[in-house]
């Protein structure tokens, strides 16, 4: 019996586009769409070391560097591409299917732009806050898009801070010309590598430390090396190895009044009215889960450059697996999608709703895929030299990530079922 692919097989598997239907995109979109694929294969190539040696892609940036793509989330009226929410997130997603530690560590960068730029237009501010945002916000600006420079915003402490609940640990204190931070970040993506840390503070009110609260939240964008900034500890993590989330420290770090990324005060308010940015990092793992059914199908047609050529797609149990993982996949993209166009200033109770459906859904959906990815393709999915193993890897992280892990998404998204604003239940004797 032959193993070879039939005459019928010449045509070869097309990837589709990652927002399903092409046609759907915006001219912006598909072209920004394509830059990414043009460089993708390149990251794709360097994904394995990157991951084996737990390494920062330096490359990859050198690239999207060179490509004009450090501005996606930056105004255009500040020299950026000035991309909305829905394209930031799509770009995101493709990044996810060549290199998911380069997805993630770039979604941090953009960020700290989007909410600056997109979330703060839409903001209530007065006057003089909002001219002196522009100003402040014209030289972050210059600095991503004309000195390339790279920006992170590193969130978690280890504490309940990171998923909304309480103040930040991370402490600035307001002096002459500008601020002076203490404290500390774990899961820091791009430790390191980044030009600067967009860090969120408590902003002490007073003298006496831990007096702040969570209305009290500054943006404050901290240069990686200004003198007190530290990284410490190792990187020897599940999955995302790339993207080098160690520690940060910060030791009475003097940062000037034009650090501010958003004006002082207004986080807590960006936070509350625009929740959708929360959950941008949902785009690495829907590019991830993409990836991991490329290659499935790919591997079961036998077009896998340098694999023998066996094809196994005639087996019933394959064809039901990959039935099943396009199942998983389609309803992720349908709610991603969906969320990605709901995104806007003061969502009503069920956009919120719909959001933390999408972003478990995403997140939950991508590791499934990959599992069934691996189960499928059998003992070859295990050999590193091989993508599956790492977005298996890769896809478990992402249900772990705070602000919103699936456990979190779960909690929330449960209340707001079954209660409206201000109701709470009566003692039960």
């Amino acid at each position: 019996m032959s193993t070879a692919p039939s005459a019928s097989s010449s045509k070869r598997y097309v990837a589709p586009a990652i927002a399903g239907d092409a046609a759907a995109l915006t001219p912006q979109q598909r072209e920004l769409l394509g830059r990414v694929a043009e460089l993708g294969p390149h990251w794709a190539e360097r994904a394995e070391r990157h991951d084996r040696e737990a390494s920062f892609p330096r490359e990859n940036f050198d690239e999207l560097r060179a490509a004009g793509l450090l501005g996606l989330a930056v105004p255009q009226h500040c020299g950026g591409l000035g991309a909305d929410f829905a394209t930031c997130v799509l770009v995101v997603a493709e990044m996810g299917r060549w290199c998911g530690s380069t997805a993630l560590s770039f979604n941090m960068h953009v960020n700290p732009c989007l909410w600056s730029g997109l979330v703060a237009d839409a903001l209530d501010m007065g006057a003089a806050e909002r001219a002196a945002h522009e100003r402040i916000r014209a030289r972050h600006c210059e600095r991503i898009v004309g000195e390339g420079r790279l920006y992170a915003q590193p969130l978690s402490e280890g504490g309940a801070a990171a998923a909304l609940a309480a103040p930040w640990g991370t402490v600035a204190r307001k002096v002459a010309g500008g601020y002076v931070v203490s404290g500390r970040k774990i899961f820091a993506s791009m430790a390191g590598a980044a030009d600067f840390y967009g860090v969120l503070c408590t902003l002490e009110p007073g003298t006496e430390s831990g007096s702040g609260t969570q209305r009290d939240a500054i943006f404050l964008a901290v240069p990686a090396a200004a003198a007190g900034v530290s990284v410490e500890g190792d990187w020897d993590a599940l999955g995302m190895r790339g993207t080098v989330s160690r520690n940060l420290r910060f030791a009475d770090v003097h940062v000037a009044d034009d650090a501010r990324l958003l004006p002082e005060g207004l986080y807590e308010q960006a936070a509350r009215r625009f929740p959708h940015v929360f959950t941008t990092h949902a785009a690495t793992y829907l590019g991830v889960a993409q990836a991991a059914y490329d290659f499935t199908v790919q591997y079961l047609r036998a077009e896998v450059p340098g694999m023998p050529r066996v094809p196994r797609r005639q087996y019933p149990t394959k064809q039901h697996a990959v039935a099943q993982m396009r199942t998983r996949l389609e309803a992720a993209r349908a709610l991603f999608l969906l969320n990605a166009r709901d995104a806007r200033i003061d969502p009503d109770k069920d956009a919120r709703m719909r959001l933390l459906a999408a972003h478990y859904t995403v997140m939950e959906h991508a590791n499934d895929v990959c599992r069934l990815a691996v189960r499928t393709c059998g003992g070859q999915g295990m050999f590193r030299h091989l993508p599956l193993e790492r977005l298996y890897r890769d896809s478990r992280c992402g249900s772990l990530m705070l602000p919103l892990t699936a456990e979190l998404c779960m909690d929330h998204l449960g209340r707001e079922c079954l209660y409206e604003d201000g109701e709470g239940d009566e003692a039960i004797e």
